[in-house]
């Protein structure tokens, strides 16, 4: 269903407005203001702020997990690529960089993923992961497959450290732009920097297990055995 003008222009003014300014700072009348409609059209197409945040992500994300589900598809045809970790991220950059988003800007969603977990958005955060728990619970399985030598937490962790690389990068293209044209005299292309990020994502992910966190999940592992000596589920 193709959205109506008044929905697209508060969907542009609040996705612009909470990038710049944060969810809880940007208030429903200066949406409107920028938007060029009343309040009741906000009530009227949205119901509240919380559906109207929602919406914004849902904008992005509903085509980019269509559009991952179908290369991860084609990934898994192939047996030996369903197991490559360099297979496996180059097909979610390929995904990020090419997202269905009607032409709008890639940096300003990054930049609200980032607000998503850094400000108080926990019904955010829920809904994200119910609406598209399946897209990342594929991808996760598939992680697991090409890193078998991983714990889980430790994963965990390694997951989360690079996306947030990628989102940091992203969200901050412009200003990485302007330094390497004034201090290195390059100009680069958001495919070009996803290049070099590529490869430290790659590491960050086969890097070896850290001493400091082997003891960290060795003392996890006492702690389930003391705490659940009988049950016998813990190994």
């Amino acid at each position: 269903m193709v959205p109506s003008d008044t929905v697209t222009r508060i969907l542009d003014a609040a996705e612009v407005l909470f990038a710049e300014h944060g969810f809880s700072e940007t208030s429903l009348r200066r949406i409107t203001g920028r938007a060029e409609v009343n309040l009741a059209a906000v009530n009227y197409h949205f119901g509240s702020k919380q559906a109207l945040i929602q919406a914004v992500f849902f904008r992005y994300l509903d085509p980019f997990s269509a559009d991952l589900h179908q290369r991860l598809d084609a990934l898994e045809a192939d047996e030996t690529g369903a197991c490559d970790l360099e297979g496996l991220l180059d097909t979610l950059f390929t995904s990020v960089l090419e997202m269905p988003s009607e032409g709008h800007d890639l940096r300003t969603f990054m930049k609200l993923l980032g607000l998503a977990y850094s400000q108080a958005q926990r019904h955010l955060r829920d809904e994200l992961r119910n609406r598209y728990g399946d897209i990342f619970s594929r991808f996760l399985k598939l992680l697991r497959r090409a890193t078998r030598e991983l714990a889980d937490d430790e994963r965990f962790w390694r997951l989360h450290f690079m996306l947030g690389s990628v989102i940091f990068t992203l969200s901050g293209l412009n200003t990485l732009r302007d330094i390497a044209e004034h201090d290195y005299h390059q100009r680069i292309t958001i495919r070009e920097l996803a290049q070099r990020l590529k490869p430290v994502a790659l590491n960050a992910l086969r890097a070896p297990v850290t001493e400091v966190a082997s003891n960290a999940m060795t003392a996890q592992h006492a702690d389930q055995v003391t705490c659940y000596p009988r049950t016998g589920t813990h190994s």
